[in-house]
């Protein structure tokens, strides 16, 4: 199974680890699909970050994050713009994709909604899938891969080099 997941200590440091990837695949001529996840501080500075993300490969970028106010607690996540990147994603995917980046396998997916189908389909089609993970639904996600995903550190070089095995694609020089 050409699945893999990825998981950094810092909070944002695998958004961070998969827009570069997604960038330096794209500059080596692999199609890249998927989304990316981009956080932005809102112009009050003590909230929560804005959540965004860009669906590969040229976007666009949707915002996922819902305001509920300073002081709200909970989940923030908009359901409605999270299942209208998975459409779009879906749609680029069966239009050919040589790997598949999906920010996160979150709660969302845990519960069998989400990128959860897509992530599904792409292995299904042979395509490889990276996995932006976090500590909280790594049960879920290891129920769901059936224990058989690869653990990669977050590092560019380690992901770029678990990509081109598994796609057996040429890198062009950059």
């Amino acid at each position: 199974m050409k699945l893999a997941c990825t998981m950094a200590p810092g909070r944002g440091d695998v958004d961070l680890v998969l827009q570069r990837l997604a960038v330096d695949l794209a500059a080596r001529g692999i199609r890249c699909c998927g989304t990316v996840q981009i956080n932005s501080q809102p112009g009050d500075a003590a909230g929560p970050c804005d959540m965004d993300v860009r669906v590969l490969p040229e976007g666009p970028v949707l915002r996922i994050s819902q305001s509920l106010g300073r002081e709200a607690r909970g989940c923030r996540l908009d359901p409605a713009a999270l299942e209208t990147a998975v459409g779009l994603v879906e749609e680029r995917l069966r239009s050919g994709a040589d790997v598949l980046i999906v920010n996160k396998f979150g709660k969302h997916e845990a519960e069998g909604r989400g990128f959860r189908n897509v992530i599904a389909e792409a292995v299904s089609m042979d395509v490889p899938v990276l996995v932006g993970l976090n500590a909280l639904n790594r049960d879920a996600f290891e129920a769901f891969s059936g224990g058989m995903a690869t653990d990669l550190r977050s590092n560019v070089r380690e992901l770029e080099e678990w990509v081109q095995r598994n796609t057996m694609l040429e890198f062009q020089e950059t």
